[in-house]
């Protein structure tokens, strides 16, 4: 798949900063559109689309005001409407609770849709201690999920917790949404043993309910850690029980076999509904020897 058909974007200074390190592990295969209001945001891009909202780049960014990023991000719609042309998916990363990313974020998702693209956002929630910034986060999740095939929620304190163990800053060494980009990336535009396309993923989007991700890595003798790790994930609680659709990508080096194959994806697939639709994709990885990397798109869940 042309690599022009992939656009991933960045809104918000921590949206911006997530793309840019997730488009560094897969750019030759998806564009990259940067969005802000903060000229922080939009340093060292200089393999992407920028695109400044409002006529200045200010520290405050949108001031905190959804109303505000929402109105600058519809009245660029005639730039963004050129970049989408050519794009059949778009990746989209934000964090909630500010202008940028509650504003602007459902805006571009909405563009998005009505050029006929598929839109997977991955969406992070404030710290549960910024009970303002929650409360504006609360607000714009909905109009984000409406426009998004699928939303991922994501947890910042989950997200931090995780960095710390790690020892990395949480806002640069996020690489779990790194692991997660790559993954969709990967899956859409290489070739595999078992090749899976954009039908594939409309398929299973199109289930209805809630839609989420995993992804996760680990020994192909150990298929149940793999998925308790996924499970683990930095993920607001998510409850696949009952699921209707899921599109299951693995990845293993050249020793990869049948069994592993059947084992890990029967693990991810051990609490979905009896007759949930469910597409499997395979490929070889040879950097990945001794290893098993899973990406699985699970949709008709409940959240909590």
């Amino acid at each position: 798949m042309d690599n022009s058909s992939l656009l991933m974007v960045g809104i918000g200074s921590l949206g911006c900063a997530w793309a840019k390190r997730a488009h560094g592990r897969c750019e030759r295969n998806i564009d990259l559109l940067l969005v802000d209001s903060d000229a922080r945001g939009l340093e060292s891009s200089t393999q992407a689309h920028v695109l400044q909202l409002g006529p200045t780049l200010e520290p405050s960014g949108c001031a905190g005001l959804p109303q505000l990023g929402e109105q600058r991000m519809r009245a660029l719609s005639d730039f963004t409407s050129r970049v989408l042309e050519p794009v059949e998916l778009v990746i989209l990363l934000t964090a909630l609770g500010g202008g940028s990313g509650s504003g602007a974020a459902p805006e571009m998702a909405r563009q998005a849709k009505r050029r006929g693209a598929m839109v997977i956002s991955v969406a992070a929630f404030p710290f549960e201690a910024q009970l303002t910034r929650r409360a504006v986060a609360e607000e714009s999740i909905a109009a984000l999920e409406s426009h998004s095939d699928v939303c991922v929620r994501l947890s910042l304190d989950r997200l931090a917790w995780q960095a710390r163990e790690r020892g990395v800053d949480w806002r640069l060494g996020a690489a779990w949404i790194e692991e997660l980009v790559e993954g969709i990336v990967t899956t859409i535009s290489r070739i595999g043993l078992i090749n899976l396309d954009l039908m594939d993923l409309r398929s299973i989007v199109s289930k209805g309910g809630a839609s989420t991700l995993l992804v996760a890595e680990g020994d192909p003798e150990k298929p149940m850690l793999i998925f308790k790790q996924a499970m683990e994930s930095p993920l607001y609680d998510v409850n696949i029980s009952g699921a209707r659709g899921c599109l299951i990508q693995v990845e293993g080096g050249t020793g990869l076999t049948i069994h592993q194959l059947n084992a890990v994806t029967d693990a991810f697939t051990s609490g979905v509904h009896q007759d949930a639709q469910v597409i499997l994709g395979a490929r070889i990885t040879p950097e990945l020897e001794g290893k098993m990397r899973v990406v699985a798109i699970v949709s008709g869940v409940g959240i909590y």
